[in-house]
């Protein structure tokens, strides 16, 4: 992979899965390419080496999450002085408005039943737990270089906003559209121009658009993500190691779907966080991170 993301003059669009995509995103930025960034794992686990890259390396980091695209157009041509806010939008995942003593026995059939997009089953499991949102929240305090007090959650349960921005002058500016992943591919393929699509236009007209707050005290995972944020340095890569971990037990049916919060809050306290200077870092944290939660969950069983 980084063989190919160096190749001179290309687009490279990372949608590798995991932290093992880490390396060719900062591949892609040391060589001056475009990144269209797929791979939440690189800004969660190696977020400050992935700025770093792209600053020495001249290369262009463009997000593909459609929350994160949503974002980085709306502030297209705006001061990022003048930003107040970020508002990422999640779904809710199957399990929005269910209370933790629901949760202790749902299925892995249940949780992959995702009620607005098809994905792969690590994603769909984060996305059931909101641990996917703790991901983008760390994302985008990358991207966009805002502290986490001033980036925000709400639910959306119908994905027509894909995310909103508040300015200083209290005009909020959203990205809208029903949910289609290739909308926020192709604008970071042909990023600055719009190449007309032969796709079907639909109608808002009937759609009625709902937000709440997210239920932090049940799906804790979003909690978790913002406290491994504002800890800073391998905190993040060791969020994200341990939850891989975590999600695959549960995926295996060895751990139960809260436990998934329970064993990464488990790593994540006996985790001691420093800044790490390379890649090496980030990959003994995340290895000492698969182990013990590998060790914590063997424990339990």
């Amino acid at each position: 992979m980084e063989v190919l993301a160096t190749r001179p003059d290309v687009t490279v669009v990372n949608g590798v899965v995991g932290a093992a995509g880490l390396r060719a995103s900062l591949a892609t930025l040391e060589v001056g390419n475009r990144l269209a960034l797929a791979n939440k794992e690189s800004l969660v686990a190696g977020g400050d080496l992935v700025t770093e890259a792209a600053e020495r390396g001249g290369g262009e980091l463009l997000p593909v999450d459609s929350e994160h695209s949503a974002i980085w157009q709306c502030m297209s041509g705006e001061a990022a002085e003048s930003v107040a806010r970020l508002i990422l939008t999640a779904s809710g995942g199957p399990f929005r408005g269910r209370n933790r003593s629901t949760l202790e026995s749902v299925t892995v059939d249940e949780a992959l039943a995702h009620p607005t997009w098809s994905m792969g089953p690590r994603i769909t499991i984060d996305s059931a737990t909101l641990m996917n949102k703790a991901f983008e929240v760390i994302e985008a305090h990358h991207l966009f270089a805002l502290d986490y007090d001033r980036i925000d959650v709400l639910v959306h349960p119908q994905s027509i906003v894909h995310s909103m921005v508040e300015f200083r002058d209290g005009v909020v500016k959203a990205e809208l559209g029903f949910p289609d992943m290739r909308k926020p591919i192709q604008a970071a393929i042909t990023y600055p121009d719009r190449i007309a699509v032969d796709a079907p236009s639909r109608s808002l007209a009937g759609t009625e658009l709902t937000f709440e707050d997210p239920d932090v005290e049940t799906f804790r995972c979003l909690a978790l993500g913002y406290d491994a944020g504002r800890a800073g340095g391998t905190a993040t890569a060791v969020l994200n190691a341990a939850d891989e971990i975590a999600v695959a037990a549960f995926l295996e049916q060895k751990i139960g779907f809260l436990e998934i919060a329970r064993v990464i809050e488990q790593v994540l306290t006996a985790h001691d966080p420093h800044t790490p200077d390379s890649v090496d870092d980030v990959v003994d944290a995340d290895a000492w991170a698969r182990a013990y939660a590998t060790e914590r969950i063997g424990l339990s069983r």
